[in-house]
């Protein structure tokens, strides 16, 4: 990441780990939410919001609460991910998942806490009107649910152990992953509320970089250095699920991130001039770079 992006990355550690406070009921479920928090990642979701709002020429301390709500869902989605009902996984970013450490009862109920957590930190922002408000609940929750994140998560699910086409491919990734990233520049567009063409554009560049980081993510799942990813490789291949690469292979997958790289380029560059387009194309070059 570039110091922009560390700083803000900096920022959103700082806030998160002052998110939860300690609860009176004496149990420790904050801890287990915070576990999770504090576990590490690049938070590209939030930091993606917060140069975008900067881009459009706003302050970017408007879009923090959106920020670590959008951190949060995120967060509990892996936290879910990675139960042994779904992809089982024992390991997340180089520590042992939430499961392996507070038990399964208490990892599903820090994923719920932490998804409503998040429309609590939204709702209760000082600095947005609350028409802006609503507008960032609504595009959250459907952006989460089952016409999103839940949905392409479920579809993915059921496609586990059976033929499936890059066409529906696309549909479980342009939900599942793409609709978190999505919500991080639109949520920005809402709170500037800029003209129709830059949030079109804008709308467009967000969906290249979900179709981007899914294939990256495939093709890092086989190919990938496990010790920067901080899980085992080849859990895609060990649960017979559908990738870019199984579909595509490897050249064709790589073809598929060029194309949607080159994309998510010419999105900004059509962009008013008056727009500083060189953040969010950092943002590209990271989710084409990336080694996990």
């Amino acid at each position: 990441m570039n110091p922009k992006m560390t700083s803000l990355q900096n920022q959103i550690n700082q806030l998160l780990s002052e998110s939860i406070p300690n609860s009176t009921l004496n149990t420790n479920l904050e801890e287990s939410m915070l576990y999770s928090l504090n576990a590490g990642g690049k938070r590209i979701r939030p930091v993606l919001l917060l140069l975008t709002l900067e881009m459009l020429s706003n302050d970017y301390n408007k879009g923090l609460s959106s920020a670590i709500g959008l951190e949060m869902i995120h967060t509990y989605s892996l936290i879910h991910d990675d139960l042994p009902a779904m992809d089982n996984d024992d390991f997340r970013r180089g520590k042992p998942t939430n499961h392996k450490v507070f038990g399964e009862w208490k990892a599903i109920l820090s994923g719920d806490a932490l998804l409503t957590k998040a429309f609590e930190l939204i709702s209760n922002d000082r600095i947005l009107e609350d028409l802006t408000k609503i507008k960032l609940i609504q595009r959250l929750s459907s952006a989460s649910g089952h016409l999103g994140m839940v949905g392409g998560q479920t579809l993915d699910m059921e496609s586990e152990n059976a033929p499936i086409d890059i066409e529906t491919l696309e549909q479980i990734h342009n939900a599942k992953t793409g609709a978190l990233l999505k919500f991080a520049v639109m949520a920005a567009v809402d709170i500037a509320n800029p003209e129709n063409i830059v949030a079109t554009q804008l709308e467009r560049y967000s969906e290249h970089l979900g179709l981007m980081f899914q294939i990256k993510d495939d093709l890092l799942d086989i190919y990938g250095d496990e010790t920067k990813l901080g899980k085992k490789v080849g859990s895609d291949l060990l649960n017979d699920k559908s990738t870019y690469v199984s579909l595509l292979g490897k050249e064709g997958a790589e073809e598929k991130l060029a194309y949607h790289t080159n994309a998510a380029f010419e999105c900004l560059s059509s962009l008013p001039s008056k727009y500083d387009i060189k953040q969010l194309e950092e943002v590209i070059k990271l989710f084409n770079n990336r080694e996990s």
